[in-house]
């Protein structure tokens, strides 16, 4: 990481890395745990809306202005993305998908980040460590897909599972693009806090109509939620939702969009492990070289800012 900006404190912006890198690893374990007791359309809407909506009563405890068309529209687009498009293709296809492997090929959010992020282009893509660790993450990620869909076209679920490939590929180019609309777009003196909430009901208002269309309402029963369903889908709405996303929003304003999307890479060590240790899951040699290129990939993207960021603390030093 760089330094810290002035205008934020740099235990803040490390407590901030750590929330989204840890909890935001867990929540695909939690995701597929609450999935036991919801289906997912109703998981999606009953957690976004619960957690914006309580975020949303906190911002009007401390006085915040809350209704601003033009911030609430910004808000929804990038809520709609990330949320709706990327985060509800990940709930949707962790019913026949291990976590693990959802979190590892979600990792390539943060190829999408260099290739999208237009402003940086200048700097991501003139520099060839940049390049090289997009090439060689995309590799990574091939090496995911390849025996995955080997297997997909191999038993009686062949059919959702190569579909649930194919939204994988398009599940993180939402969350990218959603994630820069929102860091440039957004007023940089709006409350982060507001913003994340009304993100969070879009999402959620969002996720009503497929539970509609898909008639989960009239299979579904609210007295038959397990307990443990109840504890994981609480989880996500504390933890993952208004934690690690209002961590998350915040870390994109005061944080390179390349810089955040280190968490991408995170994330899936963190998911592994809760897989291996808590469930029957197992992660193949194979998917395990396409996990430390994929990893090696972030610090080649990231390496002229690591050189940078060193440079400038020994300047700093001999001053």
């Amino acid at each position: 990481m760089t330094a810290p900006t002035k205008s934020s404190s740099p235990m803040m912006v490390y407590l901030a890395f750590a929330i989204v890198y840890i909890v935001w690893g867990s929540t695909y374990f939690f995701i597929q745990k609450a999935l036991a007791g919801f289906p997912p359309f109703i998981l999606g809407s009953f957690r976004f809306l619960i957690a914006g909506g309580l975020l949303i009563l906190w911002c009007l405890f401390k006085g915040e202005q809350i209704f601003n068309k033009k911030n609430i529209r910004i808000a929804a687009v990038g809520g709609i993305l990330m949320l709706g498009l990327a985060n509800g293709i990940v709930i949707w296809v962790e019913q026949f998908i291990p976590s693990g492997l959802v979190a590892i090929m979600v990792a390539s959010a943060a190829i999408w980040f260099v290739i999208l992020d237009k402003p940086k282009w200048k700097e991501n893509l003139t520099s060839k460590s940049t390049l090289a660790g997009v090439i060689i993450g995309f590799i990574g990620v091939i090496l995911l897909f390849a025996e995955q869909m080997l297997h997909s076209l191999n038993t009686q679920q062949s059919t959702k599972e190569v579909i649930g490939m194919g939204l994988l590929v398009l599940g993180p180019i939402g969350w990218a693009g959603g994630s820069l609309y929102a860091k440039y777009k957004t007023d940089p003196n709006s409350s982060v806090a507001v913003n994340t909430a009304w993100q969070m009901i879009a999402a959620g208002l969002l996720f009503i109509p497929g539970s509609i269309f898909s008639s989960e309402y009239l299979t579904f029963k609210w007295s038959q939620v397990s307990l443990d369903a109840w504890i994981s889908i609480g989880y996500l709405i504390i933890f993952g939702s208004i934690a690690a996303f209002s961590a998350y929003v915040w870390l994109l304003k005061v944080r390179s969009a390349t810089q955040v999307s280190t968490y991408a890479y995170v994330n899936p060590v963190v998911a592994i492990l809760l897989s291996l240790s808590f469930t029957n899951e197992k992660i193949t040699f194979i998917q395990i070289i396409g996990l430390f290129v994929i990893l090696g990939s972030v610090l080649l993207i990231n390496l002229v800012k690591y050189r940078s960021s060193a440079k400038d603390l020994q300047l700093t030093r001999y001053k």
